[in-house]
């Protein structure tokens, strides 16, 4: 099986810092994308930002100059990097990884801004 395992969670105050982690159990090499996605009570989820094979990287536009993923090939992990925090990205953050034959889903993180 595949583990994705999520770290980096958790309060912030409007304005402030946190980075989400997510280690993946598998050869990273066999990765074709890498992303975070997000979902709030009542709606969809939706992708915060990703990072392809190629290098090439997107992120919505909702957190374009904010937010930076990140990959560390050596140690399989994902990382997005979240500055500026605002109450309206409050959410479950979940990472997903989808390989050559399939993808999986983390169990989802709790990113909570809020004073």
């Amino acid at each position: 099986q595949v583990q994705l395992v999520e770290s980096g969670g958790g309060l912030v105050q409007p304005g402030g810092s946190l980075r989400l982690s997510c280690a993946v159990s598998r050869r990273i090499f066999s990765i074709v994308a890498m992303g975070w996605y997000r979902q709030a009570p009542g709606k969809e989820r939706e992708l915060v930002a990703r990072i392809s094979r190629d290098g090439s990287i997107s992120y919505a536009d909702s957190v374009k100059g904010r937010f930076t993923i990140s990959a560390d090939n050596a140690k399989n992990t994902v990382y997005l990097q979240m500055n500026s925090l605002k109450p309206e990205d409050t959410a479950v953050y979940y990472c997903n990884v989808r390989f050559t034959t399939d993808g999986y889903w983390g169990q989802g993180i709790q990113v909570t801004v809020s004073t």
